[in-house]
């Protein structure tokens, strides 16, 4: 019996081998692409990959950071405080995906509830045989004494040379007597799905531990800041990795460990990694500078849905919405407006919202760019001069009341209610002067507007770009979009003094008012 099963498998591997041949001929996969796979399927043993491994290892160190005996460093003690921390940086994502979090890989040790120093573990590399070393901002944060440890044992003490948050890299210095063994930076922009990676660091305080895997994807948004753009890899990452390298098979960084997707801490095959060529930009600029200079539009803006295409004409969902405009940014100066969809910049196509920061950020500071925008169904050209993003962007809103007005209107058809905007609820919801509009007070659980992200205390001020005077006035528009054939409306609301649109089908709202 033990034989059949022996002789059908290596059948079935024959097959197998056959079929893969066929499909390297068919799809141009080259001999060095097959190098990988089982013996019995290429011929011929699997290559090891320790000489990478050995050739690198000398460039990886272990952070240790004592961290400020604080209340921030005594509150990050314990899992689940570490696991709150964590999941702050889940906004955004559906309710069904929290329990599901993203982890920051940091050990940290100290007594609960005490204000009592913490030490962070990490990872790091070489970058420059000067004593230049890069790893994650987090590991950092807060560091009274930061100590790095070399694969022979041998520790220094190191200074921040920069951090910048948004990335969450730090590059540090550290003085040693002898020019030190560092990495290669690769080119992350040519790294497949599917290549061969290794990640090498300090997992739970186990020093030097090298695990293997494949990118599994690219541009992975996880939520985690405004410029993510990640690689998806199932090397077997955990905490303790952050700030640690992944390497292609050529022993070059392609990747810096930041962050892995988990139900219970561990890894699950899940990791994400920042791609060498944009952390290579950012540790150049921490290097020179000591921060991240970046280019700044000033707008706030969102993610082009089809029903906001339609509603603007558009032919496709593509492009950032412009929801707000900063007073006297560069956007402003260049005659943005509110409702513009952005397609490109010099050229480079913004099929997703999330693209607009991370180009614009890569543009020059001083330079005029070339932004084309979607206006009242038809393309324009605007040339805003590239600003410097501020330190602590300013607000888009300032504050004035008026007369309170307590005329509420019926919840009607629509399945809204809605009231004008007074002195009182502009300073309640925290309403800038330059917003007018009517105020939600209710929204029925029936109404065409239940699904959306509309709730009580969101201002209306325009409705298919037309500015809202009166809750009847918003009501008679609502009822117009509805006769008119549109297939949906557009709303710009602002909450808490920030803009953003909805659109929504008006065919409910159409049938209601004929059922009345």
């Amino acid at each position: 019996m033990l034989a059949s099963a022996f002789h059908l498998s290596r059948h079935a591997i024959s097959v197998a081998a056959v079929l893969l041949g066929l499909a390297a001929v068919e799809v141009g996969c080259a001999p060095t692409d097959l190098q990988f796979l089982a013996p019995s399927v290429t011929g011929r043993a699997m290559p090891s990959f320790a000489p990478v491994v050995q050739g690198v290892m000398p460039t990886v160190v272990n952070v240790s950071a004592i961290q400020r005996a604080s209340k921030t460093a005594a509150d990050q003690t314990g899992p689940q405080l570490s696991r709150a921390k964590d999941q702050s940086a889940l906004r955004g994502l559906p309710p069904s995906a929290l329990d599901e979090f993203l982890r920051r890989f940091f050990e940290q040790r100290g007594g609960k509830g005490v204000p009592f120093p913490s030490t962070a573990l990490g990872s790091g590399f070489i970058v420059d045989p000067d004593g230049y070393l890069v790893t994650d901002d987090h590991v950092v944060e807060n560091a009274d004494k930061i100590m790095i440890t070399f694969q022979d044992g041998d520790q220094y003490p190191a200074r921040v040379i920069g951090r910048d948050a948004p990335t969450d890299l730090a590059l540090l210095k550290i003085d040693a007597e002898r020019p030190l063994p560092h990495v290669r930076w690769g080119d992350s922009d040519n790294a497949r799905v599917g290549d061969w990676v290794l990640a090498i660091g300090n997992p739970f305080g186990l020093d030097n531990t090298v695990s293997s895997g494949i990118i599994s994807a690219r541009g992975r948004d996880i939520h985690a800041g405004p410029y993510d753009d990640f690689l998806q890899i199932d090397a077997a990452i955990n905490r303790g990795n952050s700030g640690g390298p992944t390497f292609d098979l050529n022993g070059n960084v392609i990747g810096i460990n930041t962050a892995i997707y988990s139900p219970n801490g561990g890894s699950v095959g899940i990791g994400f990694a920042i791609p060498a060529n944009f952390a290579r930009r950012v540790v150049e600029q921490l290097k020179a500078y000591g921060r991240v200079p970046r280019g700044w539009l000033g707008v706030q803006i969102q993610q082009v849905t089809s029903e906001i295409a339609e509603s603007f004409g558009l032919p496709k969902a593509e492009g950032a919405l412009v929801a707000g405009v900063a007073a006297n940014g560069p956007a402003a100066q260049a005659g943005f407006a509110e409702g513009d969809i952005i397609l490109s910049v010099n050229g480079h196509d913004i099929s997703r919202m999330r693209e607009l920061p991370l180009v614009v950020a890569e543009t020059a500071i001083g330079e005029s760019a070339a932004v084309k925008v979607w206006r009242r169904n038809a393309e324009m050209t605007l040339r805003p001069v590239i600003g410097e993003m501020p330190q602590s962007p300013e607000n888009l809103e300032t504050r004035q009341g008026e007369h309170e007005d307590q005329r509420i209107t019926p919840p009607d058809f629509v399945g809204l209610k809605l009231v004008p905007l007074t002195q009182q609820r502009r300073r309640r919801l925290g309403v800038p002067d330059k917003v007018n509009g009517v105020v939600v007070t209710a929204i029925d659980e029936n109404s065409a507007f239940a699904d959306l992200d509309l709730l009580p205390g969101d201002v209306i001020q325009t409705i298919n770009q037309h500015p809202v005077t009166s809750p009847e006035d918003a009501i008679a528009r609502l009822y117009e979009a509805a006769a008119s054939g549109r297939r949906s409306v557009m709303m710009l609301i602002n909450r808490h003094g920030t803009n953003h649109y909805l659109a929504t089908s008006v065919d409910e709202i159409g049938q209601n008012r004929r059922n009345g």
